[in-house]
């Protein structure tokens, strides 16, 4: 016995020497975490990019280009944040798992140590032995009372390795240690430290070893993984489904309709008809069939109207034959010896020359077709004054004109087509003015801001006809004189737009007229 009694004694550990590294039970009871792999089957879905006039082209699955596709990156995001929720729920878990299992090894060596502390008797070694067996222990010390005692002890294999203190654990301390423990290798023998359950003591301590405590884990581990697997792999697969059904048939379909409305954009039949039941994506349809309609509306009045173009220019082309021809007849009209017929020759002959001036002009305009600008920097005062020059405008006479532009006043133009444009309002100008029979004066101003190069173009004219003004460009409505085609003003916008500028009418009134030009600057397409 007194060998024995060595033994225990040199077993014996002084509860103020303990190295205390670990923290207290921060975890709530177990969870069932679902960690899994997401794997999901998922068809392309092609990009507004692969619109074209025959459909739309299938990609196949397995190439990098699957990741650009909406069913491509939610499959991706999807296996990226379900990994990420399963690391963050197993971690705990196995923590809790080696927390549990360490307090039940507590609780067993506990109901062990208070069974032998039943009698005062020396109890047999087979007896002692078997006790430590069922709790799975070498050792047991209990404190009660301020009394530290060796309760069951029996030979350990190895030197302990490490203690751990379950009362002072910290979350991190939890999830390391039982990392460390899952992924150990070999058995030691640690030594665990815990509070004894209904007011047993105050401390307990035993000796076990940690090859059961892996065992357990892993079983556990790979257990709750294959069932996480299954959990997991069922929600991917409904999320995958459910955007499928609730977002990428829809977007196909509305791409599917803009692939065919691309093909027959005169076709009715190609106009989508909003079905989404997702308010975002009804919205989304309900545009698209309003600018499809709106498209198809303008491409049938496009349509008819150059039906309507063509047919205008080949009976205008035969009447200004016929025209051709009857004037040759009222040319030899001004011959004649009758008085009456040598009278009205000449406004016959003035009427003819209308007809075939109208005719002609239209026939010009059906066919013309302005060629893009040349952009090009393009000094404007030089430019001005040679239009006004070539009107006469430079000399003293009835119509006299004020230039008031910067001699560095310049912008990206073509500078035969702005020529013109600056002709004919000037030229239109003119002509108003003199049909008064007064004098008067045409200004052209300009200048520079933020929105641009801007020139005004005014006179002290009569002003236009109201109805003149309520269709000043638009071709053969916006005539302001008599014998006017209203094809100049008409030209001259359409020229402008092609800068990228406007043209637009300030005021007109019995004071005058005012145009306005805008213009991009020079840095503005630079």
């Amino acid at each position: 016995m007194d060998s024995r009694a060595a033994v225990i004694k040199a077993r014996s550990i002084d509860a103020t020497s303990l190295q205390v590294n670990r923290g207290p039970r921060l975890f709530s009871p177990i969870h069932r975490p679902t960690l899994a792999f997401a794997v999901a089957a998922r068809r392309g879905l092609v990009t507004s990019g692969q619109i074209t006039a025959t459909g739309q082209r299938r990609r196949s699955i397995g190439t990098e280009d699957d990741l650009n596709t909406l069913s491509g990156r939610f499959l991706a995001l999807t296996v990226v944040f379900v990994i990420l929720a399963e690391t963050l729920i197993f971690l705990p878990y196995i923590a809790k798992f080696r927390e549990d299992w360490m307090l039940l090894r507590l609780e067993k060596a506990q109901i062990a140590a208070l069974a032998r502390l039943t009698t005062d008797a020396v109890i047999d070694e087979s007896l002692e032995a078997e006790l430590l067996a069922n709790a799975g222990v070498f050792n047991v010390v209990l404190r009660r009372d301020e009394v530290r005692q060796l309760v069951l002890s029996s030979p350990i294999p190895s030197p302990i390795v490490a203690t751990y203190d379950l009362r002072l654990a910290s979350v991190w301390d939890l999830v390391a240690d039982a990392l460390a423990a899952m992924l150990g290798s070999g058995n030691h023998v640690i030594r665990i430290i815990g509070t004894p359950t209904n007011d047993a003591g105050s401390l307990i301590e035993i000796t076990t070893e940690t090859a059961p405590l892996r065992l357990a884990l892993l079983e556990s581990g790979l257990r709750i993984l294959a069932m996480s697997a299954l959990v997991s792999a069922a929600t991917a697969v409904l999320l995958f489904t459910a955007v499928q059904v609730l977002m990428v048939r829809p977007i196909g379909r509305v791409i599917a309709s803009m692939s065919a409305y691309a093909a027959a954009p005169e076709d009715a039949r190609s106009v989508i008809v909003p079905t989404a039941r997702i308010r975002e994506l009804r919205e989304a349809e309900e545009a698209l069939q309003t600018l499809q309609t709106q498209l198809t509306g303008a491409l049938r009045q496009k349509e008819r109207l150059a039906q309507l173009g063509s047919a205008v220019a080949k009976i205008s082309h035969d009447l200004r034959n016929i025209l051709t021809s009857a004037q040759l007849f009222a040319d030899r009209m001004e011959d004649s010896d009758d008085p009456m017929v040598a009278r009205s020759a000449p406004k016959l002959i003035g009427s003819l020359n209308r007809a075939i001036t109208l005719c002609e002009t239209t026939l010009a305009f059906g066919k013309a077709e302005e060629p893009p600008p040349r952009l090009a920097r393009l000094a404007l005062r030089p430019l001005v004054e040679e239009v006004l020059e070539a009107e006469s405008m430079m000399r003293d006479g009835t119509v006299t004109a004020l230039v008031d532009l910067p001699d560095n006043l310049a912008a990206m133009a073509d500078g035969e087509q702005l020529y013109r444009v600056l002709s004919n309002l000037v030229r239109n100008a003119r002509q108003a003015i003199e049909a008064t029979g007064k004098p008067g004066e045409i200004e052209v101003s300009g200048g520079q801001d933020a929105a641009g190069v801007w020139l005004r173009i005014g006179d002290t004219g009569p002003g236009l006809p109201q109805k003149a003004r309520e269709n000043l460009f638009a071709a053969f409505q916006g005539g302001a004189r008599k014998g006017g085609t209203g094809l100049g003003l008409a030209i001259a916008a359409e020229l402008i737009r092609g800068h990228g500028g406007r043209l637009d009418l300030l005021r007109s009134d019995a004071e005058g007229t005012e145009f306005l030009m805008t213009l991009p600057a020079p840095k503005q397409l630079g």
